[in-house]
């Protein structure tokens, strides 16, 4: 297989099914922000002690691109593969693990800032993308059907990044950066 086609040199590519679409096209803007965030994921997975984190990293990237392969399909033109649904189950995998996460870390009484750890700083970048990997779906779901579990999923990852930011500054011993008004 090629890895290049030619055939988007003029601006066009192609969604799931063959159907020529504008690279510009917000369904191209959700599916390429979710890949970017797998992208990040796959830095802060490098940046990683712990395997069990590690684990359940790759279980968000192989679920990242089931849902890059739903966002690509527009469901009306084409039926969605069935591997390419994000289901209520993959939704609560992430439900358990935030908060087991939580049980581990101090109470969350003030708001904290992006950083500590390279890793931390990291899996804040990844939730950031994150959220707007959802904003650029809920822009889609104006024009077109965006199941709900893939929003429920996505919302719940950026909450699982900032657990998972909190425990990389707790496994190294380091303190979140609190944030205080200036003066």
């Amino acid at each position: 297989m090629k890895i290049y086609t030619k055939t988007g040199d003029a601006g066009q590519t192609s969604l799931v099914g063959g159907q020529r679409v504008s690279k510009c096209c917000q369904r191209l803007e959700s599916y390429g922000t979710v890949d970017e965030l797998n992208s990040h994921i796959g830095v802060l997975m490098s940046e990683l002690s712990d395997q069990q984190d590690v684990d359940m990293l790759l279980l968000v990237q192989r679920t990242l691109f089931v849902l890059g392969g739903y966002l690509a399909t527009d469901t009306t033109e084409r039926e969605v593969r069935p591997g390419n649904v994000i289901t209520p189950e993959m939704v609560a995998v992430l439900e358990a693990e935030i908060d087991r996460l939580q049980a581990l870390l101090p109470p969350l009484r003030l708001f904290i800032l992006p950083g500590g750890t390279h890793a931390a700083a990291e899996a804040h970048v990844c939730r950031t993308v994150c959220r707007r990997a959802e904003r650029e779906m809920l822009r889609l779901a104006e024009e077109a059907e965006v199941d709900a579990t893939a929003l429920a999923y996505v919302n719940r990852l950026s909450d699982y990044l900032f657990v998972l930011a909190r425990k990389a500054n707790m496994d190294a011993g380091v303190e979140d950066i609190i944030w205080k008004r200036q003066k």
